[in-house]
């Protein structure tokens, strides 16, 4: 008892302080690998970063809201102890949610979601096995979207596995933080994964960089229809996570441009509005116009870029996933030819290609805010996820068909 009044009185103290603000994730424009080690590191091998066997939870929260009523969740968990939050031995092979509790013991009520939400994600983080968040998922998922890129040679190991002779640099990567953030009746989850690349032959550091993803929404919409939210962001944490390392190793450029979307006879924007749109048709005709910028901090090879030898890539997204995904198009349209479903609202998104002296190179994804986070700082959880909540919306009619 005396030491969790020890735990709990600086909270309580702290609650009389104003709530602190949540800094806006920002876009490190420096964050890319140098072109001189891309061209130079060719082969490499992924290695995941060190996982825990026997994972699970245990223990109780237990811990009292302002009101004077307890709460807490009690999971079978294994022999190994990992770290100890509020009073929770937790052991898993993916990140450990630390939780501020910030202005949010204002009052009794605040509190109790507070604490139903905490005992919600413990749950959730008890299936570990299975997890999509483990430090092996993620070192899979860069490494397939490294396969896409033309000239490297890619491998991925576990930890154990003797590295081949000629690779050129290992890529340690992890899922390195998590945090949950409560302010009021809000609730900020961020995900975080570090990328290290070192060279084989005298082991110097090429290239390391934390990324990160947030998303938050009321504490009510995380834990609604059986966590939704959470499993939403679970998901595309993890999705946003590994390819924006592949991207800032390999794929991205920087180039000044603007995408913005553009109606067609199938798809017509909603008040003029291009960035939200709907169709009488589950096969639409997406557009989309791109525009270099020709001032003076222009990339000098986007200075004489011939616009016919620009391709895209077009991902659509329904609130879960991805559902359709065209590369190499030689065009600013598509038809899709996969039948959306009807009644249905779809995000979408179109990024441009670049063939730099025969390196293939990308662009940033068309979001109607580039000049804010790149997809890692979501506005509302429960309404579309961070990743795709300022791609272009189109809304499928009710009782429609291809055609």
């Amino acid at each position: 008892m005396l030491a969790a009044i020890a735990i709990l009185a600086p909270m309580w103290a702290a609650a009389k302080e104003p709530a602190p603000q949540v800094a806006p994730l920002v876009r490190d424009l420096n964050a890319l690998m140098s072109e001189e080690n891309r061209s130079s590191v060719k082969k490499i091998v992924v290695l995941p970063g060190a996982t825990l066997a026997g994972s699970g939870v245990s223990g109780s929260y237990q811990e009292p809201t302002l009101d004077g009523s307890g709460g807490g969740v009690q999971v079978g968990g294994g022999p190994s102890v990992v770290r100890d939050i509020y009073g929770i031995p937790v052991g898993l092979s993916f990140p450990i949610f630390s939780i501020s509790s910030g202005g949010s013991r204002n009052s009794g009520g605040v509190s109790r979601k507070e604490q139903e939400f905490r005992d919600a994600l413990t749950k959730e983080l008890a299936v570990a096995a299975s997890s999509p968040l483990s430090n092996e998922a993620l070192a899979t998922d860069v490494f397939w979207r490294l396969r896409d890129v033309p000239t490297l040679k890619p491998k991925i190991f576990a930890a154990t596995t003797p590295i081949p002779a000629d690779t050129d640099a290992i890529l340690y990567v992890r899922f390195s933080d998590s945090l949950i953030d409560v302010q009021g009746d809000e609730a900020f989850l961020t995900m975080s994964a570090t990328a290290v690349m070192s060279r084989i032959s005298d082991g110097a550091p090429l290239y390391e960089h934390l990324v990160n993803y947030r998303d938050r929404d009321k504490l009510e919409n995380w834990t609604k229809n059986n966590n939704e939210a959470w499993h939403d962001f679970s998901a595309f944490s993890r999705h946003y996570l590994g390819r924006e390392i592949a991207a800032e190793l390999y794929e991205r450029v920087n180039v000044l441009a603007e995408l913005r979307p553009k109606g067609t006879a199938t798809v017509v924007p909603i008040k003029d509005d291009e960035w939200r749109a709907v169709s009488k048709t589950t096969t639409p005709t997406l557009a989309w116009e791109l525009s270099l910028d020709s001032g003076d901090t222009q990339a000098e090879w986007a200075m004489s870029m011939d616009p016919s030898a620009i391709g895209y890539e077009v991902e659509i997204y329904d609130k879960h996933r991805i559902v359709y995904a065209a590369k190499n198009i030689r065009e600013s349209q598509i038809t899709i030819d996969l039948e959306l479903e009807a009644c249905m609202t779809y995000r979408w998104s179109v990024r441009p290609s670049f063939n730099i002296d025969g390196d293939i190179r990308f662009g940033e994804w068309m979001r109607w805010d580039p000049d804010s986070a790149n997809g890692n700082d979501g506005k509302g959880a429960s309404i579309a996820a961070a990743y795709i909540y300022d791609f272009a919306s189109l809304e499928i009619e009710c009782g429609r068909r291809g055609g």
